[in-house]
Protein backbone atom coordinates (compact mmCIF):
# COMPACT_ATOMS: atom_id res chain seq x y z
CA UNK A 1 0.00 0.00 0.00
CA UNK A 2 2.70 2.27 0.65
CA UNK A 3 4.02 1.64 -2.30
CA UNK A 4 1.12 3.22 -3.91
CA UNK A 5 1.32 6.71 -2.55
CA UNK A 6 2.27 9.42 -4.40
CA UNK A 7 2.15 7.32 -7.50
CA UNK A 8 -0.02 6.61 -10.81
CA UNK A 9 -0.45 3.28 -11.72
CA UNK A 10 -0.51 2.59 -15.06
CA UNK A 11 -0.78 -0.94 -17.08
CA UNK A 12 2.95 -0.96 -17.25
CA UNK A 13 3.41 0.00 -13.54
CA UNK A 14 3.83 2.63 -11.46
CA UNK A 15 4.99 6.02 -12.86
CA UNK A 16 5.48 9.91 -11.24
CA UNK A 17 2.85 12.32 -11.76
CA UNK A 18 5.52 14.33 -13.26
CA UNK A 19 5.41 12.09 -16.07
CA UNK A 20 2.25 11.98 -17.24
CA UNK A 21 1.98 15.11 -19.85
CA UNK A 22 -1.52 15.60 -21.58
CA UNK A 23 -3.80 13.33 -20.04
CA UNK A 24 -7.24 12.77 -21.54
CA UNK A 25 -9.20 11.75 -18.38
CA UNK A 26 -11.99 9.47 -19.82
CA UNK A 27 -11.25 7.54 -23.43
CA UNK A 28 -11.97 4.01 -24.67
CA UNK A 29 -9.37 2.19 -26.66
CA UNK A 30 -11.17 -1.32 -26.81
CA UNK A 31 -14.65 -2.10 -25.34
CA UNK A 32 -17.88 -3.84 -26.84
CA UNK A 33 -20.93 -1.30 -26.72
CA UNK A 34 -23.33 -3.74 -27.55
CA UNK A 35 -25.36 -3.32 -24.38
CA UNK A 36 -26.30 0.28 -25.60
CA UNK A 37 -27.74 -0.49 -29.44
CA UNK A 38 -30.76 1.45 -29.71
CA UNK A 39 -33.01 0.24 -32.72
CA UNK A 40 -32.64 2.79 -35.56
CA UNK A 41 -35.89 5.17 -36.56
CA UNK A 42 -38.84 3.32 -38.34
CA UNK A 43 -37.86 2.61 -42.05
CA UNK A 44 -34.31 2.77 -41.52
CA UNK A 45 -33.98 -0.42 -40.17
CA UNK A 46 -31.65 -2.41 -42.94
CA UNK A 47 -29.17 0.61 -42.11
CA UNK A 48 -28.08 -0.84 -38.70
CA UNK A 49 -26.83 -3.99 -40.45
CA UNK A 50 -25.02 -2.32 -43.89
CA UNK A 51 -21.10 -1.86 -43.92
CA UNK A 52 -19.91 1.77 -42.42
CA UNK A 53 -19.64 3.55 -45.54
CA UNK A 54 -18.70 7.08 -46.83
CA UNK A 55 -22.11 7.55 -47.58
CA UNK A 56 -23.79 6.77 -44.23
CA UNK A 57 -21.35 8.54 -42.59
CA UNK A 58 -23.38 11.46 -41.60
CA UNK A 59 -26.44 9.19 -41.04
CA UNK A 60 -23.62 7.30 -38.37
CA UNK A 61 -22.90 10.26 -36.87
CA UNK A 62 -26.75 11.31 -35.90
CA UNK A 63 -27.55 7.40 -34.98
CA UNK A 64 -24.37 6.33 -33.96
CA UNK A 65 -26.32 3.37 -31.26
CA UNK A 66 -28.34 2.66 -34.42
CA UNK A 67 -25.47 0.49 -35.86
CA UNK A 68 -24.40 -2.60 -34.77
CA UNK A 69 -20.62 -3.04 -36.47
CA UNK A 70 -20.17 0.97 -34.79
CA UNK A 71 -20.54 -0.70 -31.13
CA UNK A 72 -17.68 -3.09 -31.71
CA UNK A 73 -14.27 -0.72 -31.03
CA UNK A 74 -12.18 -3.73 -30.13
CA UNK A 75 -12.07 -5.23 -34.00
CA UNK A 76 -10.20 -1.53 -34.44
CA UNK A 77 -6.74 -1.60 -32.36
CA UNK A 78 -4.53 -0.81 -35.50
CA UNK A 79 -6.32 2.09 -36.03
CA UNK A 80 -6.30 2.85 -32.53
CA UNK A 81 -3.04 2.49 -32.12
CA UNK A 82 -2.22 4.75 -35.03
CA UNK A 83 -4.45 7.11 -33.59
CA UNK A 84 -2.53 6.97 -30.17
CA UNK A 85 0.71 7.38 -32.19
CA UNK A 86 -0.84 10.64 -33.14
CA UNK A 87 -1.92 11.44 -29.99
CA UNK A 88 2.10 11.29 -28.55
CA UNK A 89 3.05 13.49 -31.87
CA UNK A 90 0.20 16.37 -30.72
CA UNK A 91 1.81 16.40 -27.48
CA UNK A 92 -0.34 13.82 -25.18
CA UNK A 93 0.94 11.62 -22.76
CA UNK A 94 -1.37 9.82 -20.82
CA UNK A 95 -5.10 8.02 -21.82
CA UNK A 96 -7.71 7.05 -18.94
CA UNK A 97 -9.14 4.04 -20.12
CA UNK A 98 -12.80 3.55 -18.39
CA UNK A 99 -13.76 0.27 -19.93
CA UNK A 100 -14.81 -1.96 -16.86
CA UNK A 101 -16.45 -5.19 -16.24
CA UNK A 102 -19.69 -5.30 -18.41
CA UNK A 103 -18.38 -3.58 -21.74
CA UNK A 104 -15.44 -6.05 -22.48
CA UNK A 105 -12.50 -4.70 -20.49
CA UNK A 106 -9.30 -5.80 -22.15
CA UNK A 107 -5.93 -5.16 -20.31
CA UNK A 108 -4.16 -7.33 -22.34
CA UNK A 109 -4.85 -4.89 -25.56
CA UNK A 110 -4.43 -2.01 -23.53
CA UNK A 111 -0.78 -2.96 -22.19
CA UNK A 112 0.51 -3.94 -25.62
CA UNK A 113 -0.88 -0.39 -26.99
CA UNK A 114 0.89 1.47 -24.24
CA UNK A 115 4.64 -0.75 -25.07
CA UNK A 116 3.65 -0.08 -28.71
CA UNK A 117 2.97 3.63 -28.49
CA UNK A 118 4.92 4.90 -25.57
CA UNK A 119 1.52 6.35 -23.99
CA UNK A 120 0.35 5.79 -20.71
CA UNK A 121 -2.50 3.79 -19.90
CA UNK A 122 -4.19 3.54 -17.08
CA UNK A 123 -7.16 1.00 -16.76
CA UNK A 124 -10.60 0.75 -14.91
CA UNK A 125 -11.89 -0.90 -12.15
CA UNK A 126 -15.38 -2.13 -11.25
CA UNK A 127 -18.67 -2.34 -13.06
CA UNK A 128 -20.30 -0.21 -15.34
CA UNK A 129 -24.14 0.42 -15.83
CA UNK A 130 -27.01 -2.45 -14.22
CA UNK A 131 -27.72 -3.43 -17.57
CA UNK A 132 -24.76 -4.90 -18.40
CA UNK A 133 -24.34 -6.50 -14.73
CA UNK A 134 -23.77 -10.32 -14.49
CA UNK A 135 -26.29 -12.80 -12.30
CA UNK A 136 -22.58 -12.91 -10.62
CA UNK A 137 -22.44 -9.27 -9.89
CA UNK A 138 -26.29 -8.87 -8.62
CA UNK A 139 -26.19 -11.17 -6.22
CA UNK A 140 -22.84 -9.80 -4.64
CA UNK A 141 -22.83 -8.01 -1.51
CA UNK A 142 -20.90 -4.41 -1.05
CA UNK A 143 -18.23 -6.33 0.64
CA UNK A 144 -17.37 -8.74 -2.02
CA UNK A 145 -17.87 -5.87 -4.41
CA UNK A 146 -15.64 -4.00 -2.45
CA UNK A 147 -12.82 -6.99 -2.49
CA UNK A 148 -13.43 -7.28 -6.21
CA UNK A 149 -12.84 -3.53 -7.18
CA UNK A 150 -9.55 -3.68 -5.02
CA UNK A 151 -8.08 -6.98 -5.93
CA UNK A 152 -7.87 -5.56 -9.89
CA UNK A 153 -6.39 -2.51 -8.75
CA UNK A 154 -3.69 -4.31 -5.84
CA UNK A 155 -3.45 -7.83 -8.07
CA UNK A 156 -4.83 -7.57 -11.34
CA UNK A 157 -7.49 -7.68 -13.23
CA UNK A 158 -8.89 -10.42 -15.42
CA UNK A 159 -6.72 -13.28 -14.55
CA UNK A 160 -4.21 -11.54 -15.44
CA UNK A 161 -1.16 -9.30 -13.08
CA UNK A 162 -2.19 -6.20 -15.28
CA UNK A 163 -3.17 -3.59 -12.41
CA UNK A 164 -5.71 -1.38 -12.80
CA UNK A 165 -5.43 2.59 -11.16
CA UNK A 166 -8.57 3.79 -11.15
CA UNK A 167 -11.91 2.89 -10.27
CA UNK A 168 -14.72 3.43 -13.00
CA UNK A 169 -16.16 4.44 -14.90
CA UNK A 170 -18.48 3.15 -12.13
CA UNK A 171 -22.07 3.28 -14.08
CA UNK A 172 -25.01 4.97 -12.94
CA UNK A 173 -28.19 4.72 -14.24
CA UNK A 174 -31.36 6.89 -13.68
CA UNK A 175 -32.76 6.27 -11.65
CA UNK A 176 -30.19 4.05 -10.06
CA UNK A 177 -30.62 0.71 -9.21
CA UNK A 178 -30.22 -1.19 -6.20
CA UNK A 179 -26.89 -3.33 -7.90
CA UNK A 180 -25.61 0.42 -8.73
CA UNK A 181 -26.31 1.79 -5.24
CA UNK A 182 -24.23 -1.23 -3.83
CA UNK A 183 -21.36 -1.29 -6.31
CA UNK A 184 -21.18 2.70 -6.00
CA UNK A 185 -21.14 1.76 -2.01
CA UNK A 186 -18.31 -0.44 -2.75
CA UNK A 187 -16.51 2.22 -4.94
CA UNK A 188 -16.43 4.37 -1.69
CA UNK A 189 -15.04 1.34 0.59
CA UNK A 190 -12.15 0.33 -2.08
CA UNK A 191 -11.19 3.86 -2.12
CA UNK A 192 -11.09 4.99 1.62
CA UNK A 193 -8.90 1.49 1.66
CA UNK A 194 -6.63 2.52 -1.18
CA UNK A 195 -6.37 6.08 -1.11
CA UNK A 196 -7.08 6.07 -5.13
CA UNK A 197 -8.65 7.83 -7.96
CA UNK A 198 -12.13 7.22 -8.50
CA UNK A 199 -14.26 8.19 -12.14
CA UNK A 200 -18.18 7.89 -12.33
CA UNK A 201 -20.54 7.43 -15.27
CA UNK A 202 -23.30 9.76 -14.12
CA UNK A 203 -27.44 9.00 -14.89
CA UNK A 204 -29.20 10.88 -17.37
CA UNK A 205 -30.30 13.81 -15.10
CA UNK A 206 -29.33 17.01 -13.43
CA UNK A 207 -30.11 15.44 -9.64
CA UNK A 208 -28.13 11.98 -10.68
CA UNK A 209 -24.70 13.76 -9.83
CA UNK A 210 -25.82 15.09 -6.66
CA UNK A 211 -27.65 11.81 -5.56
CA UNK A 212 -24.20 9.91 -6.54
CA UNK A 213 -22.34 12.25 -4.33
CA UNK A 214 -24.53 11.94 -1.05
CA UNK A 215 -24.17 7.92 -1.77
CA UNK A 216 -20.19 8.30 -2.04
CA UNK A 217 -19.86 10.72 0.76
CA UNK A 218 -22.35 8.15 3.05
CA UNK A 219 -19.85 5.55 2.53
CA UNK A 220 -16.85 7.26 2.89
CA UNK A 221 -15.58 8.05 -0.07
CA UNK A 222 -13.05 10.68 -0.77
CA UNK A 223 -15.01 14.08 -2.95
CA UNK A 224 -12.40 15.46 -3.84
CA UNK A 225 -10.19 11.90 -5.18
CA UNK A 226 -13.77 11.34 -7.79
CA UNK A 227 -14.49 12.77 -10.80
CA UNK A 228 -17.78 13.34 -12.15
CA UNK A 229 -17.84 12.62 -16.25
CA UNK A 230 -20.56 13.55 -18.78
CA UNK A 231 -21.47 16.82 -17.15
CA UNK A 232 -22.20 18.24 -20.43
CA UNK A 233 -24.87 16.26 -21.42
CA UNK A 234 -26.15 16.08 -17.93
CA UNK A 235 -26.47 19.54 -16.26
CA UNK A 236 -27.58 22.59 -18.15
CA UNK A 237 -28.58 25.23 -15.79
CA UNK A 238 -26.04 27.36 -15.06
CA UNK A 239 -27.09 27.54 -11.24
CA UNK A 240 -27.71 24.03 -11.02
CA UNK A 241 -23.95 23.70 -12.39
CA UNK A 242 -22.43 25.79 -9.59
CA UNK A 243 -24.63 24.38 -6.99
CA UNK A 244 -22.77 20.98 -7.67
CA UNK A 245 -19.49 22.49 -8.49
CA UNK A 246 -18.71 23.04 -4.60
CA UNK A 247 -19.54 19.59 -3.87
CA UNK A 248 -15.66 19.42 -4.63
CA UNK A 249 -15.40 16.30 -6.82
CA UNK A 250 -13.42 16.91 -10.28
CA UNK A 251 -15.98 18.18 -13.20
CA UNK A 252 -15.66 16.37 -16.28
CA UNK A 253 -16.24 17.80 -19.96
CA UNK A 254 -15.41 14.59 -21.73
CA UNK A 255 -18.08 14.71 -24.99
CA UNK A 256 -15.53 17.00 -27.51
CA UNK A 257 -15.96 16.00 -31.27
CA UNK A 258 -19.80 14.94 -29.82
CA UNK A 259 -22.36 17.08 -32.06
CA UNK A 260 -25.34 15.71 -32.88
CA UNK A 261 -29.07 16.96 -33.45
CA UNK A 262 -30.86 14.34 -31.60
CA UNK A 263 -29.36 12.50 -28.30
CA UNK A 264 -31.48 8.38 -28.58
CA UNK A 265 -30.86 8.05 -24.65
CA UNK A 266 -32.26 11.62 -23.77
CA UNK A 267 -34.59 12.78 -26.18
CA UNK A 268 -35.68 16.31 -24.32
CA UNK A 269 -32.01 17.35 -24.17
CA UNK A 270 -29.76 19.41 -26.80
CA UNK A 271 -26.06 18.17 -26.80
CA UNK A 272 -23.88 21.36 -26.76
CA UNK A 273 -21.46 21.81 -29.33
CA UNK A 274 -17.67 22.18 -28.92
CA UNK A 275 -17.96 26.09 -29.15
CA UNK A 276 -20.58 25.48 -25.87
CA UNK A 277 -18.98 23.24 -24.02
CA UNK A 278 -15.71 25.77 -24.41
CA UNK A 279 -17.82 28.33 -23.11
CA UNK A 280 -19.19 26.39 -20.31
CA UNK A 281 -15.29 25.40 -19.30
CA UNK A 282 -14.62 29.57 -18.91
CA UNK A 283 -17.52 30.19 -16.93
CA UNK A 284 -16.35 27.84 -14.61
CA UNK A 285 -12.99 28.79 -14.57
CA UNK A 286 -14.27 32.43 -14.19
CA UNK A 287 -16.00 31.36 -10.82
CA UNK A 288 -13.02 30.34 -9.77
CA UNK A 289 -12.47 26.08 -10.80
CA UNK A 290 -9.92 25.97 -12.59
CA UNK A 291 -8.28 23.64 -10.99
CA UNK A 292 -11.38 21.11 -10.91
CA UNK A 293 -12.01 20.92 -14.39
CA UNK A 294 -10.86 18.06 -16.69
CA UNK A 295 -11.69 17.22 -20.50
CA UNK A 296 -11.86 14.55 -22.98
CA UNK A 297 -13.76 12.95 -25.79
CA UNK A 298 -14.94 10.09 -24.40
CA UNK A 299 -14.30 8.08 -27.76
CA UNK A 300 -16.42 4.47 -27.40
CA UNK A 301 -17.61 4.09 -30.70
CA UNK A 302 -15.87 3.15 -34.28
CA UNK A 303 -17.24 6.70 -36.13
CA UNK A 304 -15.19 8.43 -33.30
CA UNK A 305 -12.23 7.27 -34.86
CA UNK A 306 -10.07 9.51 -37.64
CA UNK A 307 -10.02 5.72 -39.40
CA UNK A 308 -14.52 6.33 -40.31
CA UNK A 309 -13.91 10.02 -40.31
CA UNK A 310 -14.25 11.41 -36.86
CA UNK A 311 -12.28 13.44 -34.56
CA UNK A 312 -10.02 10.66 -32.86
CA UNK A 313 -8.15 11.00 -29.20
CA UNK A 314 -6.13 14.81 -30.72
CA UNK A 315 -8.89 16.88 -31.05
CA UNK A 316 -8.77 18.43 -28.28
CA UNK A 317 -5.26 18.82 -28.46
CA UNK A 318 -5.28 19.83 -32.36
CA UNK A 319 -8.70 21.69 -32.47
CA UNK A 320 -9.84 22.35 -28.94
CA UNK A 321 -6.78 24.13 -27.24
CA UNK A 322 -6.65 26.75 -30.31
CA UNK A 323 -10.13 27.46 -29.50
CA UNK A 324 -9.91 27.65 -25.79
CA UNK A 325 -7.04 30.24 -26.42
CA UNK A 326 -9.35 32.06 -28.65
CA UNK A 327 -11.95 32.53 -26.04
CA UNK A 328 -9.69 34.35 -23.62
CA UNK A 329 -8.70 31.00 -21.78
CA UNK A 330 -4.84 31.15 -21.14
CA UNK A 331 -2.26 28.57 -21.64
CA UNK A 332 -1.09 28.20 -18.30
CA UNK A 333 -5.22 27.55 -17.11
CA UNK A 334 -4.99 24.72 -20.06
CA UNK A 335 -2.35 23.66 -19.19
CA UNK A 336 -3.79 23.06 -15.97
CA UNK A 337 -6.57 21.41 -17.13
CA UNK A 338 -5.25 19.48 -19.22
CA UNK A 339 -1.72 18.25 -16.89
CA UNK A 340 -2.12 19.75 -13.57
CA UNK A 341 -5.36 18.72 -12.16
CA UNK A 342 -5.40 14.80 -14.07
CA UNK A 343 -1.75 14.60 -12.15
CA UNK A 344 -3.55 15.79 -8.65
CA UNK A 345 -6.28 13.17 -9.18
CA UNK A 346 -4.72 9.93 -10.62
CA UNK A 347 -1.74 9.84 -7.78
CA UNK A 348 -2.95 7.58 -5.04
CA UNK A 349 -2.84 9.61 -2.11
Amino acid sequence: MLSLKGKVQTVLGLVEPNQLGYTMTHEHLTMDYSCCYFPPPSGQEALADQPIDMKNLFWLKQNSYSHKENLLLYQETDAVKEELLQYKAAGGGTIVENTTTGISRDVKTLKQLSQETGVHIVAGAGFYVDATHSSETLAMSVEQLTDSIANEVLNGADGTNIKCGVIGEIGCSWPLTESENKVLQATAHAQSQLGCPVIIHTGRSSDSPFQIIRILQEAGADISKTVMSHLDRTIFDEKKLLEFAKLGCFLEYDLFGTEFIHYHFRPDIDMPSDNERVLRIRMLIDEGYEDRIVIAHDVHTKNRLMKYGGHGYSHILKTIVPKMLIRGIPQNTIDKILMENPKQWLAFK
